[in-house]
């Protein structure tokens, strides 16, 4: 262990404390992360030998392990899970995870004999208990999470550790440079990466990874929910208004919706009195003044209630999907639709005409454009989409996006969008295509991990 490890070592060990008190805090909203706590810690009070099935596995008899530690990466992880299992029909999968949405996420898809538990804080006790307990035949991290000693126990316990639809942005290099005593052999000691984007790769293999292959976004494999899609197109046509989405909306970018609809800086959205308003020292919104049907669907969940106090103190009537029960309330009754459910993000792009893309108005790196794209739903790009820049630009290429500079400009180009019909039918053919165009990176990654598997095999 060279002295940047032992210090990080050390570092982590003595934060466990601050940790507990930190899932004590989140469970509070979120209750899922009171859930099975002892496993952050390397602590797996059931026996799992017993679980193992009798019959023979394509993979060594041993778990396929894939960690994915939020949201996003495990729908991305479903994706490939999905090819992995037409590979290996067999395939026993241990399912990891760092945040309770993720889990609960997960969940839905796992099969008999499989497992899922949290991934473990990254102490090198932790670790090795975690490995000891699976005894994994191959790890696979999803996108960004590389842990020092995670990479480390792999080597030493002879479990190959790949990094899948990696993403790496110019931020990320930048921090790992800083203490490139430490991430230097924890990215060099993955035995494979696949790259999403030529520029990750790049990025990648400044640090020393084994980049083996770009293979693109497996968010792209990704086949919309029929019925979620269906349900949508069948309530967006009950309604008179375009219907415009704030889609996976972030910390402050509610705030700043509301201010620019305060501001006027959108003249479209507001009705004759908007003469009146503006001589009114009131920031409230007057009910049914928007010529939109909006929808706001916030990115976390434990931001439903905030999100919908925000709305109400502002003057607009609130309606939540919660509360529907045949259909959406009408422009009468609200002005914003609330998106407070989750796993539905096809039913609300199917409910949509255009979509602002959360996570870009904000400097936040923005949030998977790919799904609505799939859905047939044109996005509207803020500045800030550092964290899917190749997709974000070739998305605007391909006509399925269109970038802006603010919150102003970007809810008068999707309010024009949503309101021309010509101009909206072309937005969705070319998301469409956009979205089927680049398709292949999950059977690409699973022949992948087919071949480091194989490789492992040869050397033992």
């Amino acid at each position: 262990m060279n002295a940047a490890r032992a210090l990080y070592s050390l570092f982590t060990w003595c934060a466990q404390p601050l940790l507990r008190r930190k899932l004590r805090r989140r469970a509070v909203a979120e209750p899922g992360y009171a859930v099975a706590v002892g496993e952050r810690f390397g602590r797996y009070p059931q026996p799992i030998d017993s679980l193992m099935p009798h019959s023979s596995m394509n993979v060594m008899g041993r778990f396929v392990w894939i960690h994915a530690v939020s949201l996003g990466e495990t729908r991305a992880a479903a994706i490939l899970v999905a090819a992995l299992r037409a590979q290996w029909p067999d395939m026993r999968l241990l399912l990891t995870h760092g945040t309770a949405t993720g889990r609960a996420e997960g969940e839905k898809w796992l099969l008999p004999g499989d497992m899922q538990v949290w991934l473990p804080w990254d102490t090198p006790g932790a670790v090795a208990r975690f490995l000891r307990k699976f005894k994994p035949a191959i790890g696979v991290l999803m996108e960004t999470e590389v842990w020092p000693n995670l990479v480390a126990g792999c080597r030493k316990q002879g479990v190959p550790l790949v990094l899948a639809n990696a993403r790496f942005n110019e931020k990320s290099l930048r921090k790992a440079q800083r203490v490139a005593a430490l991430a230097r052999p924890a990215y060099s000691g993955l035995s494979a990466a696949w790259a999403q984007t030529e520029e990750d790769a790049i990025r990648l293999r400044a640090l020393g990874t084994n980049v083996r292959g770009v293979f693109g976004n497996l968010k792209f494999d990704v086949v919309p929910d029929a019925s979620q899609l269906a349900q949508g197109r069948a309530w967006r046509a009950t309604s008179a208004r375009p219907v415009v989405l704030l889609a996976s909306s972030r910390e402050g970018e509610e705030t700043l919706w509301l201010d620019v609809l305060k501001q006027k800086q959108a003249p479209a959205l507001v009705h004759k009195a908007q003469a009146a308003i503006n001589n009114e020292a009131s920031a409230t919104i007057p009910p049914a003044s928007a010529e939109v049907q909006w929808l706001i669907v916030p990115r976390h969940p434990q931001r439903f209630d905030e999100v919908a106090e925000l709305l109400a103190r502002a003057g607009l009537r609130v309606s939540r999907r919660s509360q529907w029960h045949s259909a959406p309330a009408t422009p009468e009754d609200a002005d914003v639709w609330l998106g407070d459910s989750l796993g539905e993000m096809v039913l609300y792009y199917g409910l949509a005409d255009v979509a602002l893309l959360g996570g870009s108005f904000a400097p936040l790196g923005g949030q998977n454009l790919i799904e609505a794209a799939a859905c047939g739903c044109p996005v509207v790009l803020g500045p800030h989409t550092f964290n899917f820049a190749q997709a974000a630009d070739a998305a605007c290429s391909a006509g399925a996006a269109q970038r802006v500079a603010d919150m102003a400009q970007g809810l008068r180009v999707a309010c024009e969008w949503a309101g021309n019909p010509q101009r909206l039918a072309l937005g969705r053919a070319q998301a469409l295509q956009f979205a089927q165009a680049h398709r292949g990176a999950a059977e690409r990654t699973a022949h992948a991990l087919a071949d480091v598997l194989a490789a492992t095999r040869t050397r033992e």
